[in-house]
């Protein structure tokens, strides 16, 4: 295979990419056998009048490999195809304790599956529902404000990612990321996600496809069981000894893999009072805009927008405010999506975004946050978690008292006004809305950042922060509150051998892809120990 590079193609192009490679190398299409694309961006930068295009890594097949290659061979855009590497996972002899992984989200999925992979038949112990179950409680939940503290946005199968937009980018060029894409695939999303440069899958996919890893890690031999929350663990001598699930099942083991999640506030108690390490950390809170879809296509698109060869576009937001130092900047940008309500504790009220496959709602939405720091909140390790809720807790009653989430246009949010009743889209956060002054939901300082933040994207993109442009809080789970301190070398908590934090909530983490692959190489890790 003959590797092709920065393969330019204008956006509204029919021809076949088998033409396009042959012409590239100049060969006839008959000489090309095969095309698989490697790797697809779209070029919308539009300057100086050129067309968007959509730029091609491709992988050919073509007769007289070698003569093609030679007559390029001063090209650096044509090259010989990598040889493909597949991840070797080896059986792992049988062992009297079995693996125990807590919380199945991308981290602890594919923690499970390497293990399973490896003949050990991990436990999974998951706190709240299986995906079935939980897109019930979900959407009773945004249907009547009824909230299950056990099965909620935050808390099931899959993990938060389950109700989200279903990003899969990666910002690692590690070569096991392949094989997360590949099990995803197998799970039954698209080959797309192969090559595209932002591939998603979407909520309405992605429920699928977390059912059918579970079923594919079961099939090798693994358990998972629903509502079990490890609600204590035992350290003996230095090394993890046991977990306890529900106050009441002592489990005995050797290894454990921690995929808590980032919303899981009373584990990263009991683990603080157990006396893991653990350490403050930062991250950012804010709130989401929604624009109607059109207006960001065109934003980004200019007169090719609504053309169906094109995504429905996204974009990416940042800021640096020079009083202050803070950063502000956009955060899981939904194209085509919804506001969620995404609580997990009773009487807090929290938002997210997500989107279906197909991106076809109307609405674009994104969070606007701004960074906080341990010092916002005095330091101490668990301070981040208190921050988050006395936001949520205000965002609560600004609300109604209902699970209702605060709006207000971003023209009274620059003014200090509540006046505007019609925005410029209607807010699509269930169970509902109710118009109040955000200023007294934020802290002034950060208040004061996504202000400055808002007028200075305003006079780059007109329209952007538009005076009835509908803002909703709060967003506070954008990362995980605090980290799991564990040794760089071999992914271990620093205060227990044998016990693994990944993911998201053990805070090395941040998405689906990238919480799969620390899932993955703390599993590999322990394979390594045990060998």
């Amino acid at each position: 295979m003959i590797r092709v590079k920065n393969l330019r193609v204008p956006y509204d192009s029919v021809q076949p990419l088998e033409e396009l490679a042959a012409e590239r190398l100049k060969q006839s299409p008959c000489a090309v056998h095969g095309v698989i694309v490697v790797h697809q961006s779209l070029d919308a930068r539009r300057r100086h009048g050129a067309p968007l295009a959509f730029v091609y890594i491709l992988d050919v097949a073509v007769e007289n490999e070698r003569h093609v290659l030679a007559q390029f061979r001063k090209d650096a855009d044509i090259l010989p195809a990598p040889p493909a590497e597949p991840l070797v996972i080896a059986t792992v002899g049988a062992r009297t304790l079995r693996p125990i992984v807590v919380g199945f989200g991308p981290a602890g999925i594919f923690a499970a599956w390497v293990l399973a992979r490896a003949g050990l038949a991990p436990l999974v112990l998951e706190r709240g529902q299986d995906v079935d179950r939980r897109t019930q409680d979900v959407a009773r939940f945004w249907q009547t404000g009824t909230l299950d503290p056990a099965s909620n946005v935050q808390f099931g199968e899959g993990g938060a990612g389950t109700f989200s937009d279903g990003k899969l980018t990666a910002r690692s060029n590690d070569s096991r990321m392949r094989e997360i894409i590949e099990a995803f695939i197998q799970a039954g999303t698209p080959e797309e996600i192969r090559y595209l440069q932002k591939p998603h899958i979407g909520t309405d996919i992605l429920r699928h496809v977390v059912k059918h890893l579970r079923m594919e890690i079961i099939r090798m031999g693994g358990e998972v069981r629903f509502c079990a929350q490890v609600t204590d663990v035992e350290l003996q001598a230095g090394s993890i000894a046991a977990v306890v699930v529900n106050g009441t099942e002592r489990i005995l083991t050797d290894a454990v893999f921690l995929g808590i999640g980032h919303s899981a506030r009373d584990t990263y108690e009991m683990l603080h009072t157990s006396g893991l390490v653990m350490e403050p950390k930062a991250f950012a809170v804010g709130l989401r805009i929604e624009h109607p879809q059109e207006f960001i296509d065109t934003m980004q698109y200019g007169d090719a927008a609504g053309s169906p060869h094109l995504p429905t576009a996204d974009y990416t937001m940042t800021y640096r405010d020079p009083t202050g130092g803070r950063g502000v900047y956009s955060f899981c940008m939904c194209p085509g999506g919804l506001v969620v309500a995404a609580a997990s504790e009773e009487h807090r009220l929290v938002t997210n975004g997500m989107s279906n496959y197909r991106r076809n709602s109307g609405v674009a939405n994104s969070a606007l946050l701004v960074q906080v720091v341990p010092a916002d909140w005095g330091r101490d390790v668990l301070g981040g978690i208190r921050f988050q809720r006395e936001l949520e807790t205000r965002a609560y009653r600004l609300g109604g008292g209902d699970y209702r989430a605060p709006v207000q246009s971003v023209g009274d949010f620059l003014t200090g006004q509540t006046n505007t009743r019609d925005f410029v889209v209607s807010p699509t956060y269930q169970p509902g809305v109710a118009v109040a002054d955000l200023r007294e939901l934020l802290p002034a300082e950060c208040t004061a950042s996504l202000a400055r933040a808002l007028t200075f994207w305003e006079s780059r993109m007109p329209g952007f922060s538009g005076v009835d442009v509908p803002l909703t809080g709060v967003e506070s789970r954008s990362s995980a509150p605090c980290r799991l301190v564990r040794n760089t070398a071999t992914m271990e908590s620093v205060s227990a051998a044998g016990l693994y934090p990944i993911g998201e909530g053990a805070g090395y983490a941040g998405g689906i892809m990238s919480a799969g692959l620390d899932g993955m190489k703390a599993a590999l890790a322990f394979l390594d120990k045990i060998k």
